[in-house]
């Protein structure tokens, strides 16, 4: 999907999904939820890559995840002085199984993936999709752009409940470090209208 909307004025809502940088758990695979994990400076680079897409693109407002790699991600993509800060868009809560690869969780449990699978301590996929369907309740009643700095499986989730009611349905959304994604409309239908474009095809 590669058909992004960059006019200054849109006819609905356009939701902007940016996820953050590199980090040395993600570059790694392993789970990083509540961990504040900084980013590499790949990560770093990637992120400044993004201000040329986002610097010719209005936006209306510009929230982020309270975590420092999606507030640093924000910052140096060039929307730091906008920013606000959105608790709801943290990442998903992993809880024992923050720090491990889906690889190391499955030599216990078979099988184990996140959006179907038990998470003790942590937030299953219906607390998950009630986080990110009151979200889009909020985003639907604003005018314009938002720009939304958060993570990998929150955003696939967001995504999911965006045009499936399911955020389940964020199992079949692969993510990017640094890429941007846009949820908007088809007509009057909520639609993806791009996903995972690259800091290196964003200039």
């Amino acid at each position: 999907m590669n058909t992004a909307v960059a006019n200054d004025t849109v006819s609905h809502r356009e939701i902007w999904l940016i996820r953050h940088g590199e980090t040395e758990w993600s570059l790694n695979g392993k789970h990083t939820g509540r961990t504040d994990i900084p980013l590499t400076e790949r990560g770093r680079e990637q992120a400044r890559a993004l201000v040329p897409l986002l610097g010719a693109v209005h936006f209306d407002a510009v929230w982020s995840s309270p975590r420092a790699r999606a507030l640093d991600t924000c910052r140096l993509a060039g929307l730091g002085e906008r920013v606000e800060v959105e608790p709801e868009l943290r990442e998903w809560d992993y809880g024992i199984y923050e720090g491990r690869t889906t690889q190391e969780i499955r030599d216990s449990v078979p099988d184990w993936a996140v959006w179907h699978s038990p998470i003790p301590q942590g937030e299953s996929a219906e607390q998950v999709q009630a986080r990110a369907t009151a979200l889009i309740e909020r985003l639907l009643a604003m005018p314009g752009r938002t720009a939304l700095f958060s993570h990998s499986h929150f955003l696939r989730s967001l995504a999911g409940c965006w045009v499936a009611n399911a955020v389940k349905f964020g199992a079949h959304l692969y993510l990017d470090t640094a890429s941007v994604s846009i949820l908007g409309f088809e007509r009057d239908t909520r639609a993806i209208r791009q996903w995972n474009r690259l800091p290196s095809t964003a200039d």
